[in-house]
């Protein structure tokens, strides 16, 4: 057996250390093996050969070697630093911190012992702590882009998005060309809602790195929210392709088709996470939303079950809007919105304002909407903006939403003391607006609509939150104090069901414009595909609100007067496809189906001129698009239902005087409908005296319903400036 001197040893150790630098880890062990066969306490052998046994994935061995070379040198702040990374890829992070502070009492200035220490502490979640420690790193090491990245991850974790964007920008500057990085800070960016800038921050990653499935599927998310769908569901698909099993690339192209109406592809993608992934917490909702703008009456019966037993037992989100359409149970209700919010707001935020009681010369009411465009919500609410006491109250717009350029969105900016486009700003910088404003009060329309934000005033940045008029049901969050209401939507014996405290306002709580025009010209029955003489029912809600019971009862009506024909909004061709097929399987002619598309708000009311009636629907009512029936001159037949969203249609007809077509049951709607329809001198009555309320009565009164809903502000703020809680509010006088 040969023998080797100590010289043959250093040979060997030089050898083995310049080979390990090549990264020829396996000659390099070898020699190092030499080594220690020459040079039994060899330390820096011992050490390099635990490192090497480390990068081949041997993390037990290598610990053994290292700590063999710590029992002759114990003050190695090198091997100290590198038994603690051993110990942390062992996840034994507690041992590997303790090693990491041996290091650093031998040597405060060492900055990789820092920086694992503060890579350790991120792995405890002992955040605050890791970022003192990767401050240490930096002081001493301003150039370690290594930290400064890690740096930033924490301080994402920790919420604080705009230092964690500044920490990444330093990382970039440092190493321009870091795909991960330019990632991260896209995601901060988005979550800082600075879209546009974090889609740059994604291309530039992609561009280094085309294979990034991350940075595709985070870039559609992006290309989703600021309403480029083509390109997000692009997006998605390119990540899935990279990912077949990229969950949440699944969920969001379900999404995005069920967005860009195409309700069949959504349900089959729904369909694909489901036989994967059961426990998906998001996927029975998104379903369920799908089989709703489908019309898919099977479908919804087997989820519907679904849906209440996973709310029941938390075991799934659901879009409160959806259950809406499901559901009329004020409990179950209550349940999902809870469970969406703790989803969609993960922690308690920060609160803003600190119980100052502002002393204005008038109240300022912040009104925070997504649709302050051409949108139903505009439609109702821009004549009460214009109408506003001044004397008495400073009035904000606080845009969520596009800027469509149109006339609406110019009369909208016009009717506000001052509007804010803050599309993308953050949440919280948002919150910081409205606290920096001093707004007495503020006023969601979204609730949890599409394209709602509740994170915003989840930070609690007024003194008085209120929800109101875009969701006809609870939020759930105890940061809303009151919801604006009336007696016939939301009866006092539904509070226990609602979070907020009710307010009831006279008459109806749903605000109208007055000045809405219709068009002079209205187009002929035979233009339109409607029968000359056949009796025209009608329904403009959108599809998703037509129910199975519902339908069977319209077909039923068309089997029993000759001649007439149901005139429905045309979603889309595939929900199109679907209710002809309903229609065929309940033995009525398809073609006695009419769909009418989009059209101009004007011409859209106009063509009510043409129908002879109004079948409204439950358990989700017809809301602005009652209103419409009602302004144009059209009889509306409903049925009151239990919950908010059911009654609506009552509030609004009880508003104009026409209580007789409100029905308590669907076999009195029903035989109201065959009736009416079989009765034309009756339905003349109806149509000559609505026509006579419109502008006599208080629905479309809109400076009588201004009056109404400014008491019912300062009732709130008069509680408020007392320093007292909120509480329920009878309809006024205040």
């Amino acid at each position: 057996m040969p023998t080797h001197s100590v010289s043959d040893g250093q040979h060997f150790f030089d050898e083995g250390l310049r080979l390990h630098r090549a990264g020829d880890l396996s000659q390099a062990e070898q020699l190092y093996r030499h080594v220690i066969e020459v040079d039994a306490r060899n330390f820096g052998a011992r050490h390099l050969l635990g490192i090497i046994r480390s990068q081949q994935g041997a993390a037990e061995e290598a610990l053994e070697w290292i700590q063999s070379a710590l029992e002759i040198n114990p003050d190695s702040i090198e091997a100290l630093s590198n038994y603690g990374n051993v110990l942390q890829s062992l996840g034994r992070s507690l041992e590997a911190l303790e090693s990491y502070d041996r290091a650093l009492a031998l040597d405060h200035d060492n900055a990789d012992a820092f920086y694992n220490r503060g890579a350790t502490l991120a792995q405890l979640r002992r955040l605050d702590e890791a970022l003192e420690s990767y401050d240490e790193a930096l002081n001493r090491s301003p150039e370690d882009a290594d930290a400064w990245f890690d740096r930033g991850v924490t301080l994402s974790d920790l919420g604080r998005f705009q230092e964690a964007l500044a920490s990444y920008d330093k990382a970039l500057a440092i190493r321009p060309a870091h795909a991960e990085t330019l990632y991260n800070s896209g995601v901060v960016l988005a979550a800082l809602h600075r879209l546009v800038e974090a889609r740059a921050r994604y291309d530039r990653a992609l561009a280094l790195k085309p294979d990034f499935a991350d940075a595709l599927y985070n870039r559609g998310v992006v290309l989703r929210a600021i309403g480029h769908g083509e390109q997000a569901l692009a997006d998605f698909g390119r990540a899935l392709a990279i990912k077949p099993n990229f969950i949440q690339a699944l969920n969001n192209r379900a999404a995005m088709l069920s967005d860009l109406k195409r309700p069949r592809q959504a349900m089959e993608a729904y369909r694909q996470i489901l036989a994967f992934d059961p426990g998906n917490p998001y996927v029975l909702g998104g379903a369920a939303g799908a089989a709703l703008n489908l019309c898919d009456w099977a479908e919804i019966s087997r989820i519907s079950p679904l849906l209440a037993d996973a709310v029941l037992r938390d075991e799934a989100v659901i879009p409160p809007f959806t259950l809406l359409g499901y559901s009329d149970d004020a409990s179950l209700q209550l349940a999902c919105a809870r469970s969406y919010l703790q989803d969609k707001i993960s922690s308690p935020q920060r609160r803003l304002w600190d119980g100052t009681i502002y002393h204005h010369n008038k109240i300022r009411i912040a009104y925070l909407s997504t649709d302050f465009h051409q949108h139903a919500m505009a439609h109702l609410l821009a004549e009460l903006y214009e109408l506003h006491d001044r004397s008495r109250f400073e009035v904000i717009g606080i845009s969520l939403g596009e800027d469509d350029c149109s006339e609406m969105r110019a009369r909208l900016i016009r009717a506000f003391d001052q509007f804010y486009d803050v599309r993308l700003q953050s949440d919280l910088d948002v919150a910081r607006l409205l606290y920096r404003l001093e707004v007495d009060i503020v006023v969601d329309l979204n609730g949890h609509t599409r394209g709602a934000r509740p994170a915003i005033l989840s930070y609690r940045p007024c003194p008085l939150q209120v929800n109101y008029l875009g969701y006809p049901g609870t939020t759930g969050a105890e940061f809303i104090d009151y919801i604006i209401a009336d007696n016939t939507v939301l009866p006092f014996d539904q509070a226990p069901f609602f979070t907020e405290n009710i307010v009831h306002l006279p008459d109806c709580y749903q605000a109208n414009d007055s000045k809405r025009t219709i068009s002079t010209a209205t187009p002929t029955r035979q233009e339109l595909g409607l029968p000359e003489g056949g009796f025209v029912f009608c329904c403009f809600n959108n599809n998703w609100k037509i129910t199975a019971p519902m339908f069977d009862i319209w077909m039923r009506l068309l089997g029993s007067i000759p001649g007439s024909v149901l005139w429905l909004i045309e979603e889309t061709p595939e929900t199109r496809k679907t209710l002809l097929a309903e229609a065929g399987a309940r033995g009525v002619d398809p073609q006695r189906l009419i769909f009418a598309p989009r059209v101009k708000m004007e011409d859209h009311l106009a063509r009510h001129r043409l129908a002879d009636l109004f079948l409204d629907t439950l358990p989700y009512n017809a809301h602005t698009t009652a209103s419409d029936a009602l302004w144009a001159g059209l009889p509306l037949l409903t049925c009151r239902g239990s919950a908010f969203a059911g009654r609506v249609a009552t509030s609004l007809l009880f508003a104009i005087g026409m209580a007789e077509l409100v029905t308590e049951n669907l076999q009195e709607y029903e035989a109201l409908a065959r009736k009416l329809a079989r009765n034309p001198e009756l339905l003349q009555s109806l149509r000559y005296k609505l026509q006579q309320n419109r502008l006599t009565h208080s629905l479309f009164d809109t400076d009588r319903f201004r009056r109404n809903i400014e008491k019912a502000y300062t009732a709130m703020w008069t509680i408020y400036q007392r320093g007292d809680s909120p509480k329920a509010l009878v309809e006024g006088p205040y």
